[in-house]
This record gives C-alpha cells, structure tokens and sequence, in this order.
C-alpha cells in the first residue's frame, strides 16, 4: 500500500512540474515578478502530496533586504521552508549538476556556492547581497552541511557577510534566525533514535532516500522564527554568526525537547549545548 503512495505521490507531483516549469522558465528568462510565487506555490503543492505537515511559529520580517539563516538536516528542508513564502536558496555549486533538483534549483534563482574556491566567496557574497537589495529573501543554511536532525552544527560566516553589504548607509537590513525540527511519523514522536529517518546526511545516497520519504510521509515539522537582526556595514560578520547560530540552536532545542507548545526556553539554558556536537561537526567536515 506504502508503494502504491509512493507512486501516486512521485506522478502527481511530476504533473505540477510539468505544468509549472515552462512558465517559470519564461519568468525567470523575462524577470517577470512571478518568478518568486511559482517556486512557492510547487513547493506548498509537494509538501500536501507527499503528507507533510508544517507548524509555523513566528512570522517572518516583512521589511527588506532580508537574509534568512537555518539549521539544516535534509533536503526536505528546501521544500518546507519553501512552502512558508516566496524565496530563493544559496546552495553549494554540486547541487547544480544534479538530475531534476538542479533543474529546479535553477528554476528557483538558487545562488550557487563553489566551497572549494575560497576566491569566489566576494563574488558570490556580492551576488546575494545584490539579490537581497533587489528585494529577494535569500535563505542560507549556514552550518554549511546537513545534520542528523538532533543538533545544530556551528554556522560558517564567509556568506552571512552578504547582509553587510546590502543596502545603503539609511537601509536597515535584516538577518533572521530559523529553526526546523523534525517532530513526529504518521503522528508518533520520531525521538532522537529515529529523526534520521527524514534527515540526509554524510554518505547516504538521494535515490533511496527519496523513496523512503514519498513511501513513509506523513511528517510533522515545526518551524520557528526568532527575533530578526538588525545589521549595518559596521556588523562584525563573526559576532553575527555567533549569535545567530545560538538564537537558532535555542529555538531548534526548544523545540525537540519540549514539544510544539513549548518553544521559550532561555538562552542561558546550559541544556542548549545537548545539540551542539564536536564529533558531528568533524565527520561532517564542516
């Protein structure tokens, strides 16, 4: 029965594709402003198709510029946070000669990251600020890697530079934590043993992983925005990150241990540390 969800799950959605990527495609090569919705509206479709159900917290900042910073445990991730609002993604430059999820990365006005050309960090930090100051919010998941979904890895500060350099000396621009915890499977909580079912992680291959989500479903997910951050071209990069990344470790902690109703924890919480881990941080290569 599994399988044959899975296999109405992958044809419904290869409808919406199919429909929705001639005129995005036209969008994106006109600049045409529904580039930014349709993305969002593919996004809200697959969530519903493949049984996510997404738990927001917060709202986001209306103002621009803005760049948002997340954990980041899966690819599913791109399609829950796509779902909330119209968006883009800054995402490693492998993505981009991937089958169908570089397509739709493209598709997206994803900004792509080549990691091992530390030259073209200006350059790229350059872009995003440039597509932030044109109005876009731009979602970073600044551990720089995936997770198994039980912690927060420290966040890298070459990209979050970028909302330094957006806007002028009179514009506010904004940085806004975003926490994703994966809750429960068909209504029971996942735990700590079973969060890996949804997170995609280290040598882990897509395909099968693919197939475990469109057959499986049925998840519940709970994203929670912090306090936005107001950031000038005097912000030091690094104090940004440093107190970004604890805003979203506190959120992403609240929100695994004490459920969906209890997200206000203190940021003082010693506790806040259970999901922080050296040891993951080093096989991530992060």
């Amino acid at each position: 029965m599994t399988r044959i969800k899975a296999v109405w799950t992958i044809l419904l959605l290869s409808i919406v594709s199919i429909v929705l990527i001639p005129p995005q495609w036209l969008a994106v090569k006109s600049g045409h402003p529904v580039q930014r919705r349709l993305p969002h509206f593919w996004h809200r479709a697959a969530t519903r198709l493949v049984g996510i159900r997404v738990r927001e917290i917060g709202r986001p900042e209306t103002s621009r510029p803005l760049l948002i910073a997340a954990n980041h445990a899966s690819w599913v991730d791109i399609t829950v946070v796509g779902s909330l609002m119209p968006l883009s993604f800054i995402a490693k430059s492998e993505v981009a000669g991937w089958p169908v999820f570089g397509l739709f990365a493209k598709l997206q006005r994803t900004v792509f990251v080549n990691r091992q050309r530390r030259s073209d960090t200006g350059k790229v930090t350059n872009a995003i600020a440039e597509r932030m100051a044109e109005g876009d919010a731009m979602v970073l998941f600044a551990e720089g890697t995936s997770n198994d979904g039980n912690c927060v890895l420290p966040f890298r500060s070459a990209l979050l530079g970028a909302a330094t350099r957006s806007g002028g000396e009179d514009q506010d621009v904004w940085v806004q934590p975003l926490s994703v915890a994966y809750h429960s499977l068909h209504g029971l909580p996942m735990g700590r043993q079973f969060r890996p079912h949804v997170a995609w992680y280290g040598d882990m291959e897509l395909a099968g992983h693919l197939w475990g989500i469109f057959r499986d479903g049925a998840l519940d997910v709970v994203v929670t925005w912090g306090e936005p951050v107001r950031v000038t071209s005097q912000t030091d990069r690094k104090a940004l990150t440093r107190q970004v990344e604890a805003e979203v470790r506190r959120l992403t902690m609240a929100s695994l241990r004490a459920g969906v109703n209890e997200v206000s924890v203190s940021a003082e919480n010693p506790a806040a540390e259970l999901f922080s881990s050296a040891e993951k941080t080093a096989k991530a290569g992060a």
